[in-house]
């Protein structure tokens, strides 16, 4: 949710560039896995069945390697160590290195991923190559991953979720460039080529938009801010929800209403008289229960407020400016009264001490 003092985003360039970011961030790996057949085909090792395999664009020849299950293995497991590192990682290695590290990090495997493309190589060292690469991009994806949801915590929601839908577009666009590869009917060397320089093209527009963030107005206004300011306004900002509700009469605390306290005062002639006065409070309900269970005045309602001297400034709860709160409180409902014995008048005490005395 926006703060009211926040400037605006024009023309929606933060909100683009957390799209392509998000984007940026899937974009390598989703294509990776696209050039699967390629994988497998170069791992045959005989270049007769490699060729037919490769002018086909399907996996055909058995998997000696275990390579899916390799591939599965070691994209999972530095994706779920390293996600669990960055939350140590922020604390020594500022944000700015961690992401725009990573996205290099990335565009250079995947540049060294291209390049081999055209590169003859027995199966053996080509597998090892291959899942190294693929340690390595999990896990600087895994760091980039976390740093940028890091920062979209302290923008409003809707970047958020411009973020996930570039991400989502990322499994898209690699869905449709296998689709337009097999339908265009080139093999599976040209189509690799392709599945990895799309990646390393994303990579870079990903780069330029996060470098592009500090000079707008409305993303410096969030993210420059640090953890202490974040803390300061978020104070700040529930005192000012806290004056607005008390400014509608409108006391938060359950079980409160709009009416005034009635205390009881004894009479000297044994009758109750209730007066009714309004009192400044501070939520402190374990103070004023007792005094009204003194008089009488026992009741269910849990959320109580304590009252105070007019005029004197109300305690207020840590981490909130000390505010008078006058607000007119409704004690619970008082005990059933029950009505004071009368003295008899004279003479009709005299008539029926006589009837006694005759009756003896």
């Amino acid at each position: 949710m926006a703060r009211g003092d926040a400037p605006r985003d024009s023309y929606h360039l933060v909100g683009i560039s957390f799209f392509i970011l998000g984007l940026g961030t899937l974009l390598p790996w989703n294509f990776f896995i696209t050039a699967i057949p390629y994988f497998q085909a170069r791992l045959v090792g005989a270049s007769n069945s490699t060729t037919r395999i490769l002018g086909t664009n399907h996996t055909g020849p058995e998997d000696a390697f275990n390579f899916n299950n390799w591939v599965t293995l070691l994209s999972q497991l530095p994706l779920l160590l390293f996600t669990l590192l960055n939350s140590f990682l922020y604390q020594c290695i500022p944000e700015t290195v961690r992401i725009l590290g990573s996205l290099l990090a990335i565009l250079l495997l995947f540049a060294l991923t291209a390049a081999l493309v055209k590169v003859d190589m027995s199966p053996g060292p080509f597998f090892s190559i291959t899942m190294a690469s693929v340690c390595f991009i999990n896990s600087f994806s895994a760091v980039l991953q976390g740093s940028l949801f890091g920062q979209l915590g302290t923008m409003p929601s809707t970047y958020s979720t411009l973020f996930l839908s570039g991400q989502g577009l990322a499994g898209i666009f690699a869905a449709l460039a296998m689709l337009l590869s097999m339908a265009s009917g080139v093999d599976a060397q040209t189509s690799a080529l392709g599945y990895f320089i799309t990646p390393c093209v994303g990579i870079l527009m990903s780069i330029m938009c996060y470098l592009s963030l500090p000079h707008l107005k409305f993303a410096r206004y969030y993210l420059a801010n640090k953890p202490s300011q974040a803390q300061a306004q978020e104070l700040e900002t529930k005192a000012e929800l806290l004056q607005s509700d008390l400014a509608d009469s409108a006391v938060p605390c359950v079980g409160l209403h709009s009416h005034p306290v009635r205390l009881p005062r004894h009479h000297s002639y044994g009758d109750q008289l209730h007066q009714s006065r309004e009192v400044e409070s501070v939520l402190q309900p374990h103070l004023l229960l007792p005094p009204l269970q003194h008089h009488g005045l026992a009741g269910t309602e849990p959320d109580l407020l304590l009252p105070v001297a007019r005029g004197q400034p109300a305690a207020a709860p840590a981490g909130l400016p000390a505010v008078p709160v006058r607000a007119p409180l409704h004690a619970v409902p008082r005990a059933p009264e029950v009505p004071a014995a009368h003295p008899l008048p004279t003479g009709c005490l005299l008539h029926h001490l006589h009837a006694a005395v005759c009756h003896f």
